[in-house]
């Protein structure tokens, strides 16, 4: 008796520990949805993947399919290990000291949330298994707190105004379907379709069903990038950056047809890339000319306003 309760109590710790891919967004088919008009920048973020894990990977058709169709960065490089720092980095510019996965921890500093307010832009990340919006445990079912940079942002995570656009993936299958896609949106999947758990197919069965909806909404002048936390190296480049080298892709109306580019570029590069296009100044990192920018995947530099 005693055996059979310890293996049942087992089975439910595993069961609860273990991330689980998602449901399709409700939306129906991306062809039905309303066009776009207004243009917005789309960026996912991915889990743990060297490049030669993800490009030219049999596990990921759907993520070559997008390089080969749109443009890719060759020599793209995360900052640093483990996962948290990356996402202040994307939203920041800045790893802020940090060197883990804390969950109690708390950055007071300038980030994109400031910026977009600031200038007038709308913007929502949207955190796939979000329990609420302004939620600030370490995880629930596959949402993973440190996979969220924006509620480690003081000013943003004692606000209720701000951390109201915190939001799960129903309010993302809402917006699409109303056509009402903020300017600047974030996207975290869960811990299984992120890769981090289920990895490299899982995360591209999750590309394959959820960005073709995200493709039909980015207006004329918008762009999505999808890039990867860290690789599983410490490659680096651009005078800091060494959390291994990454596959960075970047999809849109105004990208070049198969474009590739070999200049490093790490994740401050990507936040430059961003914010040169909303019209925003450099934050941190991303204002060293050697984090580079995905610019040479663009028929022309990106500007959304």
């Amino acid at each position: 008796m005693f055996a059979a309760v310890v293996l049942g109590a087992l089975a439910l710790a595993t069961s609860c520990g273990s991330a689980r891919a998602g449901r399709p967004l409700a939306v129906g088919p991306a062809a039905r949805l309303p066009a776009a008009h207004s243009s917005r920048v789309v960026e996912i973020v991915m889990e743990n993947a060297e490049y030669d894990e993800v490009i030219g990977s049999g596990a990921a058709p759907y993520v070559n399919a997008l390089a080969r169709r749109y443009g890719l960065a060759e020599q793209s490089f995360a900052i640093t290990h483990p996962s948290l720092p990356n996402y202040l980095a994307l939203t920041s510019g800045s790893t802020h000291g940090i060197t883990s996965d804390c969950t109690g921890c708390g950055v007071s500093a300038p980030n994109i949330v400031d910026q977009l307010e600031a200038a007038g832009i709308s913007w929502r990340a949207y955190l796939e298994d979000a329990p609420a919006p302004c939620f600030q445990g370490a995880g629930a079912g596959g949402y993973a707190k440190k996979h969220n940079p924006f509620i480690y942002y003081r000013d943003v995570a004692r606000s209720q105004a701000r951390c109201r656009h915190l939001v799960g993936f129903g309010p993302l299958a809402s917006d699409l379907r109303r056509g009402s896609l903020p300017t600047y949106v974030w996207i975290t999947p869960n811990l299984c379709d992120d890769g981090h758990d289920c990895g490299v197919g899982a995360g591209d069965r999750f590309l394959a069903r959820t960005v073709p909806l995200l493709l039909r909404e980015l207006g004329p002048h918008g762009f999505l990038v999808i890039t990867w936390d860290e690789g599983s190296s410490n490659a680096g480049c651009c005078g800091g950056a060494a959390g291994g080298r990454i596959a960075t892709l970047v999809a849109g109306p105004e990208v070049r047809g198969g474009a590739r580019s070999s200049t490093p570029v790490d994740h401050y590069g990507v936040l430059g890339t961003v914010e040169e296009a909303l019209g925003l100044p450099a934050l941190g990192g991303a204002r060293n000319p050697r984090s580079g920018r995905l610019t040479a995947l663009f028929a022309h530099p990106p500007h959304l306003r």
